[in-house]
């Protein structure tokens, strides 16, 4: 595994793990994302956080949010995108698995 506290290389790292079960590289609101085979994003790197977008109902959604410094994404003050759960570099390790619960989860 890549060192955990440089986000960048490990959104690398989950990039790489994905791309081979069709997750393709893209960008989305300015940020590099990682995209399923019908085109919608499922995960992308924001301020040195993974941001998965697990579904508001769903235990990954829930189960992100309990871990230390987590938080909805809010790229726009004041209008959070409650589906999108930003996952701080503290949490790197688990980083992956949130990655392929986003990318498994239906649309």
């Amino acid at each position: 595994m890549t060192d955990t506290t440089d986000p960048a290389a490990r959104y690398e790292e989950i990039a790489e793990e994905l791309a081979p079960r069709g997750a393709i590289r893209s960008r989305m609101l300015g940020m590099p994302c990682l995209k399923d085979a019908d085109g919608r994003a499922f995960a992308a790197l924001h301020r040195g956080e993974l941001v998965c977008r697990l579904g508001h109902d769903t235990p990954a959604h829930t189960e992100a949010l309990h871990l230390p410094g987590a938080h909805v994404l809010d790229p726009v003050d004041g209008r959070p995108m409650g589906d999108w759960v930003c996952i701080p570099v503290a949490s790197a390790g688990h980083w992956d698995n949130f990655a392929e619960a986003a990318f498994g989860s239906p649309h």
